[in-house]
């Protein structure tokens, strides 16, 4: 396949090195550190069993995306609109686009700008970028695609790049699980500048995520979802599978840029709002993650 990665931070990073070493002809479309490095000595592909360099296109601009069978939007929610409005004169007719996004509406937004549809995709891994051209996985890296004309022949294209793949007529669900474990992890992995392991060792916190995860539950049942009944399970279960990992917020925090908070805890303080469900404590962590981003940036 010919693919396209939109916004190559550590996740585009990650699964575009994984395709273009199994063959496919990617280019990663990101910031000129990376673009430059990438270009000099190719992607550095750090996993447990090794470091690698890979060799794939990179470029800063977006018409990199030029002629793509598969998109792999990777941006932070924030720049949907704008990522797809740069998109859009470079999309060909039968590209598959596919969201790899933190949040449960990026899909639907993108669709709005881009007049043609959008896979919503659950992700589930740990990465970071360690330096200019070099990502670092930490653990897990599944992905489960909505249906869509091609999302069966894409799934089966990722899992034989050792991408554990699903299709589910459900992903939307999958999302919303996604959105809870954010929302249990990124802003008190941002506050207490923790890695999950060590977060949920502290004690009182597993008692903050069932409030969370209760909150969560208590909007999704006001919009008629219903969250799992293991999902508090699931939730505190998540920091034996990724102990090292330092959530995207902190990691925006400490590079003193925007985070996706607003579309996470923030998603559920507005749909909250919205329908009359209190949300104090996701509000808290929310007021707490912009006090962070305004030191940040002043």
């Amino acid at each position: 396949m010919k693919v396209a990665v939109v916004g190559a931070g550590s996740v585009g990073c990650y699964f575009g090195g994984l395709l273009a070493r199994a063959g496919h002809a990617v280019t990663l479309i990101g910031r000129a550190p990376h673009v430059a490095a990438i270009r000099a000595a190719g992607l550095v592909l750090e996993t447990a069993s090794g470091a690698e360099a890979v060799r794939l296109g990179a470029t800063t601009e977006i018409d990199g995306a030029a002629g793509a069978e598969v998109v792999l939007v990777c941006v932070k929610s924030g720049d949907t609109e704008a990522a797809g409005r740069g998109l859009a004169p470079f999309l060909a007719p039968d590209v598959t686009i596919l969201s790899l996004q933190n949040g449960v509406d990026n899909a639907e937004r993108l669709e709005a700008v881009l007049g043609r549809p959008v896979v919503p995709v659950a992700v589930y891994v740990a990465t970071e970028m360690a330096g200019p051209g070099h990502v670092r996985h930490l653990g897990r890296g599944d992905l489960v695609l909505g249906p869509g004309p091609a999302s069966e022949a894409v799934a089966t294209a990722f899992r034989d790049a050792a991408i554990p793949t699903t299709v589910s007529a459900n992903a939307v669900d999958a999302l919303w699980d996604k959105l809870v474990l954010n929302c249990a992890y990124n802003a008190l992995s941002a506050v207490t500048r923790l890695p999950y392991g060590r977060l949920l060792g502290v004690a009182g916190i597993p008692a903050v995520m069932a409030d969370i995860v209760a909150e969560c539950a208590a909007v999704a049942a006001a919009l008629d979802l219903r969250l799992p009944d293991d999902t508090l399970t699931k939730v505190l279960a998540l920091a034996g599978t990724m102990p090292d990992q330092l959530s995207s917020t902190a990691q925006d925090i400490a590079r003193g840029r925007p985070s996706e908070i607003d579309h996470l805890n923030g998603f559920i303080v507005r749909r909250g709002a919205e329908r009359g469900v209190p949300t104090p404590v996701n509000r808290l962590l929310h007021a707490l993650v912009k006090a962070l981003e305004s030191g940040a940036s002043a």
